[in-house]
Formats: structure tokens, C-alpha cells, sequence
């Protein structure tokens, strides 16, 4: 079991006798910081893991991944090696497609892969070549991306005062759209375990059709949830999201 995979699984309130776990996939330029305070938003039976990718928090003197199978193939081992219990797969933004492509990777491996998927305000894999032209861009410049992460509510105020701070969002950021460009997806591929996707009702116009477009890629069950609010929905509903899981209930 390598360092590397150790450090890619976060717990932030350890339960080792919870009957299954919930992990976290994040967006492009995020870590886990989002996602801790749902530790004490689930039930007593399931514990929260994140994915902390290359380059960040407990990992910031690793390089970024630069490619999809350099960040996708580790997370694949490590929920192989460390998770062992049943886990609900969730992803956010790029997190959505990681998430759907690790589930992949780990039923064609004969591994054990999630008992259900989550995909989070995201465009649908097969659409992603349409995605690389939208907001965020690599094209774009720095002043655009900034505006973009202010805008959908990936940066504070506070964040954007810290000059230091702006610069280490935007290298997060151009890193992952980086990776997330190298992503083909292969047709006809399809996940097995239920499937959930979520959107936000002001996530642009074509959020919900987006988000339908989804449909294709599950085997198995797939369900299509509307939230209140835009790319991160609102913060109430952020706050407390896990518990809009189908699978959670």
C-alpha cells in the first residue's frame, strides 16, 4: 500500500464501524475543504471520505496530475486498498466525471466498485469536448477565470484580497482543467450502480437539460434531481446535501 494512496483518502471524523462511507470527489481548482462539515451532517452509520488530489493540502508538495489516467488510476487503488465497506461515489463539477469513470474503471476491474453514484452539476461525459469550450477555459486568462470562480461562488471576497491565495487558485484551477481536457469518453460506457445526478435550477439556462443528458450513462437506475440555486445550488442547500442522496435515505 503505497504513501501516495494514504494520502489521497481524507477522513475528517473517522468512524470505523460505520456500515458504508460516503466519498467526495471535488471540482476543478477545489479540495476537500467543501465537503467537511457534511461529516457531521450524516448518520451515525456512514462515514465521510474525501479525495485530496495531487498538489494540495496534505499533498501540496506532490506534482498535479497531468493527465486523466495519472489522476483517476490512484483513486481507483485507493478506494480498492482502504475503503472496506460499501461507499456511495460523489463528484462535484469535474469531480462528477471522475467519479463516473472511477465507478467505471473498478466494475470493468471486477473490483468493488460504489453501491451509487452522484453526479453533481456537471455536463454529461459525453458531452465533454462541448464542455472544454465553456467557462472555466485554459484559453481563458486569469482576470476571466477569476471572474468565473468569484462569480459561480468558488472564491470569497477574503480569498480575492490575498494576492498569494488568488495566484495558488488559479495554478489548482488551470491544473485541473488541464487534466480534465485529456478526457475522452469512450461510447457506449455505461455504470452499473444507480446513478443520481444533480443540478441547480440557476446553473445556467441548459442546466436541466444538461443534466438529463446524464440518462445514457447508467446500466442500472438513474434519477435526475433539481436543487434551489446555481453551481454550488444555495448554501443552505450545500450545507446539507448528502441528505438530498437517494442512496443515503
Amino acid at each position: 500500500m503505497s504513501s501516495t494512496n494514504e494520502s489521497a483518502l481524507v477522513r475528517p471524523l473517522p468512524r470505523p464501524s460505520a456500515e458504508r462511507a460516503l466519498v467526495c470527489v471535488g471540482y476543478s481548482g477545489g479540495g476537500t475543504a467543501p465537503f467537511r462539515r457534511w461529516a457531521r451532517v450524516l448518520p451515525e452509520n456512514t462515514e465521510l471520505v474525501l479525495i485530496c488530489h495531487p498538489g494540495r493540502e496534505s499533498r501540496f508538495a506532490e506534482p498535479f496530475a497531468t493527465t486523466w489516467e495519472e489522476l483517476c488510476a490512484p483513486i481507483v487503488r485507493a478506494l480498492h486498498e482502504q475503503v472496506d465497506r460499501p461507499f456511495v461515489l460523489f463528484g462535484h463539477s469535474m469531480g462528477a466525471a471522475v467519479a463516473f469513470d472511477v465507478a467505471v474503471r473498478m466494475e470493468r476491474a471486477g473490483l468493488r466498485g460504489p453501491s451509487a453514484v452522484v453526479a453533481s452539476a456537471s455536463e454529461a461525459p459525453t458531452d465533454w469536448a462541448v464542455k472544454l469550450h465553456r467557462p472555466p477555459a485554459l484559453s481563458q486568462t486569469d482576470a476571466e477565470l477569476l471572474e468565473w470562480m468569484s462569480t459561480v461562488g468558488q472564491l470569497s471576497p477574503e480569498l480575492l484580497a490575498e494576492p498569494e491565495l488568488v495566484q495558488i487558485a488559479l495554478e489548482l484551477l488551470r491544473a485541473d482543467l488541464t487534466v480534465s481536457a485529456d478526457y475522452r469518453y469512450e461510447p457506449g460506457t455505461t455504470v452499473r450502480a444507480p446513478l443520481q445526478v444533480l443540478y441547480g435550477s440557476q446553473d445556467g439556462a441548459d442546466a436541466a437539460a444538461q443534466a438529463k443528458r446524464w440518462s445514457v450513462l447508467g446500466a442500472g437506475p438513474v434519477t435526475v434531481t433539481e436543487l434551489a440555486g446555481g453551481h454550488f445550488y444555495t448554501p443552505e442547500v450545500w450545507d446539507r446535501l448528502p441528505e438530498r442522496f437517494v442512496s443515503l435515505g
